[in-house]
């Protein structure tokens, strides 16, 4: 049986009385008003629950169609059908023009009536659950969802909420593994654009001939294989936000047209010679210091003082150490539900050793670390330490004078963790890179920086 509200605006009583009757005993809850002033202040007090508006087009205060725009001004997720004893077909497109769903003239069959009723509801009804789902999305990627409470983090996230307003630019610095694109999503569902796309491009995930026409898209024909127009992801973010994770990795031609998307919003794609108009913020991320890089010729560095108008230093777990044990806990009962098992906490010695380890891969590796010990663990009882990875069995102690600085250095953390990757995945590079959370070309990259590549 259909259910929900409708508010039936009518001069003449016995017919809406009349009409009433007829749609609650279909299920439905009916108001009633007598004019358009009424109407309206009915429809104030009940904005969120009523689904569609039965308006009369003669009314002794106003015309139906002049009310209409009120009327969604009121209630923009409400249905209204327009009811006349007159109807014409000019009169009922003008009606829909105007944003009515349907234009009806009295005395039509009540089968007729309650059909068009229950597919204006149900439409409604559409409208109200994907606005409660994006409203769901909004609270998940936003800032208060953000797991912890360490220093580091709330400092990043008030810079974050005083920034996410505005249309500004956005750089966010931090190491792989931190958590910049949950950052990125935040600023987005913070921001007056949350209600346009959110697209978000790893630039390190793409081959560099690969990447520019992927970005900016291209037209049919600009280059061996173009069978057809290629809308690019900057076109797609068109209104919304466009976050670039590692833009270090742009190639330089590439950034040149960056630079003059951020300057005159508009960019040219392949192929094509007429510039496009496009609207977007963007919001970048990288694990590099692009200062240095644009000092030595790596990086544009107009294109740097661009991005950095607003930069937010995303913390490492490192050093936001005071949150391992809630982010573990988080972590663990979310793989425990996933798999159907009853894992209540972590016992001692396993919090010790995870409150212990470096975290190379940040937040990330926490995750990958307690989604496989969820799935060795037999359930039961608190996760053991025995359930870790090897590395955290030995784990170096705190040096001694005379000891090897770099022996305990997060450089040679990372390069064991590394090798310790590489040779549980049997040398596959894009797996480990895969399992690192990062990038192949980072990966390779890092390999040669601690001299692995061999």
């Amino acid at each position: 049986m259909p259910t929900g509200t409708l508010l039936i605006i009518d001069e003449e009583t016995r017919l809406r009385q009349l009409l009433a009757r007829v749609l609650e005993l279909e299920g439905y809850t009916v108001l009633q008003a007598i004019d358009g002033r009424r109407g309206l202040e009915i429809l104030e007090q009940h904005a969120q629950e009523v689904l569609v508006v039965l308006s009369d087009v003669r009314l002794p205060d106003s015309n139906g169609l002049e009310l209409l725009p009120k009327l969604k001004a009121k209630a923009p997720d409400a249905e209204v059908i327009l009811m006349t004893a007159y109807g014409t077909i000019p009169d009922g497109v003008r009606a829909m023009k105007h944003g009515a769903f349907d234009y009806l003239t009295k005395g039509d069959s009540d089968d007729q009536l309650l059909v068009i009723v229950e597919r204006a509801a149900e439409k409604a009804r559409l409208r109200h659950r994907v606005a409660e789902l994006e409203r769901q999305v909004g609270r998940l990627h936003s800032f208060e969802s953000m797991i912890g409470s360490s220093p580091a983090l709330r400092r990043a996230q008030r810079l974050g909420e005083q920034v996410a307003p505005t249309d500004s630019t956005v750089l966010l610095e931090g190491p792989t593994g931190s958590g910049k694109e949950l950052f990125a999503q935040a600023i987005h569902e913070a921001s007056q654009r949350r209600s346009k796309p959110f697209v978000a491009v790893n630039c390190s995930a793409f081959p560099r001939d690969l990447l520019e026409s992927e970005l900016f898209g291209y037209r049919k024909g600009a280059f061996t294989g173009a069978m057809a127009d290629k809308k690019g992801l900057l076109e797609e973010a068109n209104g919304g936000t466009l976050f670039l994770d590692e833009i270090g990795e742009l190639e330089l031609n590439v950034q040149a047209k960056f630079l003059r998307v951020l300057e005159l919003q508009q960019f040219t794609k392949l192929g094509d010679t007429k510039p496009m108009g496009v609207n977007v913020r963007l919001v970048a991320a990288t694990n590099r210091n692009l200062r240095q890089e644009a000092a030595e010729s790596r990086f544009r560095p107009d294109l740097y003082y661009r991005l950095s108008v607003f930069t937010i230093p995303v913390p490492s777990l490192k050093e936001r150490a005071t949150d391992v044990p809630v982010l573990a806990s988080y972590f663990l009962q979310y793989f425990a539900a996933k798999l159907k098992k009853r894992l209540p906490g972590l016992d001692d010695e396993c919090l010790r050793l995870l409150q212990q380890y470096e975290w190379p891969g940040n937040v990330r590796e926490l995750k990958n670390v307690l989604e496989r010990a969820a799935i060795l663990a037999p359930g039961g009882e608190p996760l053991a330490a025995g359930f870790l990875p090897d590395e955290f069995h030995v784990l170096p102690r705190a040096a001694s004078p005379d000891a090897d600085p770099d022996s305990v250095s997060l450089r040679a953390v990372e390069a064991r963790h590394i090798r310790q990757v590489l040779h549980d995945v049997q040398g596959n590079k894009t797996e480990a890179a895969r399992q690192l959370g990062i990038g192949l070309t980072t990966l390779y990259r890092k390999l040669q920086e601690y001299d692995l590549a061999g």
